[in-house]
């Protein structure tokens, strides 16, 4: 597990190292917010897989988003079973929304709730446009 883990932060430090591209001023820019020691990273636009996680960035209309989002728990019964390591949480999230506007930027925001995970597309003036729905989660 905590190999997996060191390879999972070895690969975003890298991602990170490279540039974020430009935005491209025809088509809509959705950041992702996780807090520290979480991970939330872009999957899937409209059902196709993306080749760089940091961000979607999508044109005028309705779209599909979905994204990973892994957070740690502590060991079932708070420890009280005798298990005291951390589990590793992988949720999906999945947001629907259906006026993107061109030019303008967006704002996921996913954040863990139990065993679960719960999040909230925004806009520029941090106004809901619209709730993750997670379809899962689990320690796969």
């Amino acid at each position: 597990m905590r190999y997996f883990l060191l390879l999972v932060g070895l690969s975003t430090l890298g991602a990170c190292a490279s540039p974020v591209p430009p935005r491209d001023p025809n088509q809509a820019w959705v950041e992702l917010y996780a807090s520290p020691g979480e991970l939330l990273m872009a999957d899937r636009l409209d059902g196709q897989r993306l080749n760089d996680g940091r961000y979607f960035q999508v044109p005028n209309g309705a779209h599909e988003l979905q994204a990973r989002f892994q957070f740690e728990v502590n060991g079932p019964g708070g420890g009280l079973d005798g298990s005291t390591e951390p589990r590793q949480i992988t949720c999906e999230i999945r947001v629907r929304y259906d006026d993107f506007a061109p030019g303008q930027r967006y704002r996921l925001e996913v954040r863990p709730l139990a065993m679960k995970a719960q999040g909230w597309l925004y806009d520029e003036q941090r106004n809901v446009l619209a709730r993750a729905k997670v379809p899962r989660c689990g320690t796969f």
